[in-house]
């Protein structure tokens, strides 16, 4: 099914009407959600544009109704660049290059990705903050596991909490059963994917925006129930959940002030 036909068909959404059926282009989202750039494919045909741009502007105000942020957080203080249709890689649905600060949805089959793709930009953004030391090529999700966050402010220790949740057992120590699943399959494999610290922490993250008991959208992301890959189980994610909006809540409530 090409991404024009997918489009049409629609992607299901319950939620709060941001934009009283208005049409915006990427220019509003850029400045509605702080991004540095936004960028757009040259193959990208004027009616994919005014329906990919409506579909991003709602999921992405969902993302910051969900995380109680300001939608300007969304591009991570102005660092964040956007872009649909163009430098993607092949058979990819969207990907986050951590070189450029990018965040990229394919033409063809970014929908469903966006919430993952953003937590990747955020584990990039933050880890220079959690941990100002290492180099700006790290992942705080990775970070963590191998480093304590030194600066005992109460927003870095509530983000803490919410990596522990991702990786670790109710004692604090093992890793739990999300964790060796993943494990598990990366070794079937014979890879090194599932397991990655950014992954499990991204697709731990999409099971929380997922679980929100009011907003569902499916381009930001998809049926997880329909994924091949590993998520965490109702009762982990419940856990987790809790300890992203402990960070996120508090981390808006500092920003509007």
């Amino acid at each position: 099914m090409n991404f024009q036909s997918r489009l049409k068909r629609g992607f299901y959404r319950q939620g709060p009407d941001y934009r009283f059926d208005d049409q915006v282009d990427f220019t509003d989202i850029k400045e509605t959600f702080g991004f540095r750039t936004m960028t757009v494919g040259k193959w990208v045909s004027k009616e994919e544009l005014f329906i990919a741009a409506n579909l991003i502007y709602d999921a992405l105000a969902d993302l910051a109704q969900i995380l109680q942020l300001p939608p300007t957080a969304i591009g991570l203080r102005g660092k964040l660049n956007f872009a649909f249709g163009h430098g993607g890689q092949q058979h990819v649905q969207a990907h986050y290059n951590s070189a450029t600060h990018t965040l990229a949805l394919a033409k063809n089959a970014g929908g469903g990705a966006l919430a993952h793709e953003w937590f990747h930009a955020f584990d990039h953004h933050i880890a220079t903050h959690l941990y100002p030391n290492f180099s700006a090529r790290f992942f705080a999700s990775k970070l963590w596991l191998e480093h304590p966050i030194k600066n005992p402010h109460p927003l870095n220790k509530a983000l803490g909490k919410f990596y522990q949740s991702i990786f670790l057992d109710s004692s604090g120590h093992q890793a739990n059963e999300y964790v060796k699943k993943s494990m598990l399959i990366d070794k079937q494999q014979e890879l090194f994917y599932m397991s990655m610290p950014e992954e499990l922490a991204a697709r731990c993250f999409e099971a929380c925006i997922a679980n929100h008991n009011e907003i569902t959208n499916l381009f930001l992301v998809d049926n997880l129930t329909d994924s091949e890959l590993v998520y965490p189980d109702t009762e982990h994610t419940l856990q987790s959940k809790q300890a992203l909006d402990d960070y996120f809540h508090s981390l808006g409530a500092l920003l509007i002030r």
